[in-house]
Parts: structure tokens; C-alpha cells; sequence
């Protein structure tokens, strides 16, 4: 017997008090709800986050994507968010799944940015399904030393 993808319902109610809905939906059916597929694709998007003296560096395992599919945003209050979509891949006539494991859907996900960064220079690249996203810092300024004059 062939496996099939799960079909994902999109009249799904969230119940934060019911264990089930976390997993099946609001239907108790073997379908997992889009709430669950959303959590799963916002957990498997792995996320470094790296403090050196020059900047704090994000990296992202987003295997798959392009950079056309990935955006980063600096919000107010210094929220960095990286968010994007993995796709579904359908198949075509005459081809069936035995198996489906990648997790697709939208992802989202989003850092507070500490008061000593430089958010108008943020930087952003991909290589081999990695997007690293630079934030500098602020140099510290250093104390100045004011002459006293005698009036």
C-alpha cells in the first residue's frame, strides 16, 4: 500500500487548552492541522545567533530555498524577522509518494535586536542553503577629555 502526503484543512481552530488540536486540528481525523504544519516549519528553520566585537551574525538552515524565497526585515523596535515559504512539491500524473518528510509552508521568525546596533546597515547573503544575515554594532564612544579654562 502507497503512503499518500497529508492533505492539509484549512478550517482548522487553534485550542491552546486542547492537546489534540496542537496535533489534529479541530477534527479528530488523521490530518494534522495547519497550525501544526506552521509549528513544525517555524521549528525545523534552525537559527545561530553569534556575538563578536563587530557585529551579532544570524545564521539560517534554509536547504532548498533561493533567495528570491526568503525575506528579511528589520521592524520597528529592532525586531530582526527572516520569513519565507517552503513549497509544497506536487506530483505529477503517474507519480506517487512513499514517502514525505520535508516539511513545507511558511516560516517566520523573529529576534530582538539589542539598543547597540546599527539597523539602516544590516546585511544579508545565502551560500549553499545558508543565509547569513549581518547586524553591526555601534563602536563605543570613548570619553572625551574636556580642557578647563581659568575666566
Amino acid at each position: 500500500m502507497a503512503l499518500t502526503p497529508f492533505l492539509i484543512g484549512g478550517s482548522d481552530i487553534f485550542d491552546p487548552f486542547n492537546i489534540d488540536s496542537l496535533i489534529f486540528g479541530s477534527r479528530s481525523s488523521d490530518r494534522p492541522s495547519s497550525y501544526a504544519r506552521d509549528v513544525a516549519a517555524v521549528a525545523n528553520t534552525q537559527v545561530d545567533w553569534k556575538e563578536t566585537p563587530e557585529a551579532h551574525i544570524f545564521k539560517a538552515n534554509l536547504p532548498g530555498l533561493s533567495k528570491d524565497e526568503v525575506k528579511v526585515q528589520v521592524e520597528e523596535g529592532r525586531v530582526l524577522q527572516i520569513s519565507g515559504e517552503r513549497r509544497k512539491e506536487e506530483a505529477t500524473q503517474g507519480e506517487k509518494w512513499h514517502r514525505v518528510e520535508r516539511v513545507h509552508g511558511s516560516f517566520l521568525r523573529r529576534f530582538r535586536l539589542p539598543e547597540n546596533v546599527k539597523v539602516e546597515e544590516v546585511k544579508a547573503g545565502m551560500e549553499n542553503g545558508v543565509l547569513t544575515v549581518t547586524v553591526p554594532k555601534m563602536q563605543k564612544s570613548s570619553a572625551k577629555t574636556i580642557d578647563i579654562t581659568c575666566t
